[in-house]
């Protein structure tokens, strides 16, 4: 097993899942959102990125894997990213190992990098909530409500708290405060969206960026999402079992990547002198590639 503990955090991979723990001071999107086990389908790379003060350390999902990070549409800070852990300088080494045991892991396993149709992780544990700059967004995987404090308008204040069934909203968005410009968390009714402002919307959240809570507004975001009618059936739906473990056949190469087959035959061959491969799995994957030759 490799094992990373960081102040940041701390990572374990055994193979089959990367399980990430926040650090005590972490970013509190990352403290909101707790641990985490990424199963090693969901995993299209990682890598560490040095730096003079020692490094990051970077899990990069496939595509739609998680629901965090599609409401967030690559808008994370680093600090705010689940997948990253700043890594100490005296613990680079490790960080490195780390990497290698889930790229072999991968190699192996002949994880695609290609994006998903379905969720693969189940999101932010219920009930959830996230601030704003006009009011907090919470939902308890039935209804949303949104709750107004005193810097609300009064278009939005007037009607009280406001609360609707998940049968209500079509879509969900998040945009964080990017410069002088406000953010929003907006969900939009099926009837329609709403053609004012997030300032002015009771469907909204206006959010000014004034301090790092109200980046937990994209949990609500990301909740709601898995929720919705296609992310909860493709979540419902029964799944089947994970075949024994053993080295796969690579797809059937097109004719004349004769360069790409002979990389993966050498690949096929540190690994088996390393021991990652037995015996019988290289001699098993070694001529499946000779076959695609």
């Amino acid at each position: 097993m490799a094992e990373i503990i960081q102040r940041d955090g701390t990572w374990t991979f055994d193979g089959d899942t990367v399980r990430i723990v926040p650090g005590g001071k972490a970013h509190p999107v990352r403290q909101e959102l707790g641990e985490i086990a990424v199963p090693l389908e969901a995993v299209a790379g990682v890598s560490f990125e040095p730096d003079r003060k020692g490094g990051r350390l970077r899990l990069r999902l496939r595509g739609g894997a998680c629901p965090v990070l599609r409401a967030a549409d690559g808008r994370l800070k680093d600090g705010a990213d689940p997948y990253a852990l700043t890594v100490e300088k005296d613990r680079t080494g490790v960080a490195e190992y780390f990497v290698d045991e889930v790229r072999n892991a991968l190699l192996i396993e002949q994880v695609p990098d290609t994006p998903v149709d379905r969720f693969l992780l189940p999101g932010p544990t219920l009930p959830v909530s996230g601030g704003g700059g006009d009011g907090t967004a919470s939902f308890d995987g039935e209804s949303v409500r949104l709750t107004w404090n005193w810097k609300a308008e009064e278009s939005k204040t007037a009607g009280g708290a406001s609360t609707f069934p998940l049968s209500r909203i079509a879509a969900v968005r998040w945009l964080p405060a990017i410069g002088l410009e406000n953010g929003f968390l907006r969900f939009e009714p099926v009837e329609g969206p709403v053609s004012a402002p997030p300032k002015y919307d009771p469907y909204a959240l206006d959010l000014w960026g004034m301090s790092k809570k109200e980046y937990t507004a994209v949990l609500v975001a990301a909740a709601v999402l898995t929720r919705l009618p296609g992310a909860r059936a493709a979540l419902d739906a029964p799944q089947a079992s994970p075949a024994p473990v053993k080295a796969a056949e690579p797809a059937a190469a097109p004719a004349g990547d004769h360069d790409a087959l002979l990389r993966r035959l050498r690949e096929l061959g540190e690994l088996h002198r390393a021991g990652v491969l037995t015996d019988e799995e290289f001699s098993t994957a070694k001529q499946a590639v000779l076959r695609s030759m």
